[in-house]
């Protein structure tokens, strides 16, 4: 929700930090604005439509798509734990397939195994809410603006995956289980984080958790919209199909992310 960069480093003094042998390193998360947000959305709903569009088109089963997405996650992000510093197009692709994996991992627990929609929001609840106590224990902190170390950015891309899996289950839940529909549930999502906004800015909501609780909602936020742009009018949606609306989202999705690199890449020039 803040306002906060993305250029801080670690706490202890340049010459220790080289005297010990220790690498300092940037964070490794963008500037939280409102074009991260933007951004983080459209991840969203890109990973939603893509997700049905691979599950109908791919041929592979719901299990062999989900294989195969993960491992072009792990692949980008052992390039994105080798970066030295935020790199928007590194960042953002990553964010985009866990989006799709976690919509996968939400899909495989209640097509595949038949597990509710609310017990599947209850289960990933908990294990995100274990990983948090296990970074904080670990770390003493859960900010997004000081994951600048391997442990740290591993605890934030696993909070990041269960915040997806979450969503997905909890978006479910709302728009299909509670018979919302999905343009409903959007505007509900939508509500509820205007809501945690106001309450951080007028209220003075601690922006850790400000931060963590919007980014679970913005995850049934996008999906509930993407479903509304492709399932079939009879359901509630608009009948755009999966083809056409994976096809043009990532389009917008790569211009913010051009964006992010010329505006990064502006930054820096003016700090040097």
């Amino acid at each position: 929700m803040a306002h906060e960069t993305s250029e801080t480093t670690a706490a202890s003094p340049v010459d220790a930090a080289a005297s010990s042998g220790r690498r300092l390193r940037r964070n490794k998360v963008p500037e939280v604005t409102v074009h991260f947000w933007i951004t983080k959305v459209l991840c969203t709903t890109v990973g939603e439509t893509a997700a049905d569009l691979l599950d109908e088109k791919a041929g592979l089963g719901l299990p062999g798509v989900s294989l195969l997405t993960s491992a072009l996650l792990v692949i980008v992000l052992v390039v994105q734990f080798r970066t030295g510093a935020y790199r928007a197009g590194v960042y953002w692709t990553a964010v985009a397939l866990i989006s799709v994996v976690g919509t996968l991992v939400g899909d495989d627990l209640s097509d595949t195994t038949g597990v509710p929609p609310e017990t599947g929001t209850a289960v990933f609840a908990i294990v995100l809410a274990v990983v948090f106590v296990v970074w904080y224990r670990r770390e003493r902190t859960l900010s997004v603006h000081s994951v600048d170390t391997p442990g740290r950015e591993s605890f934030y891309w696993l909070a990041v995956l269960l915040t997806f899996a979450l969503g997905t289950a909890a978006g479910d839940l709302v728009s299909e289980r509670m018979d919302f529909g999905y343009w409903l549930s959007a505007v509900l999502f939508a509500l509820v984080i205007a809501a945690v906004a106001l309450a951080h800015f007028a209220l003075d909501l601690d922006a850790v958790w400000s931060f963590w609780i919007a980014y679970v909602l913005t995850r049934p936020l996008g999906a509930t919209a993407g479903d509304f742009l492709t399932k079939p009018v009879a359901k509630g949606g608009l009948d755009l199909g999966t083809p056409g609306s994976s096809a043009v989202l990532p389009a917008v999705l790569l211009g913010l992310m051009a964006y992010a690199r010329v505006r990064g890449g502006r930054t820096r020039g003016e700090r040097a």
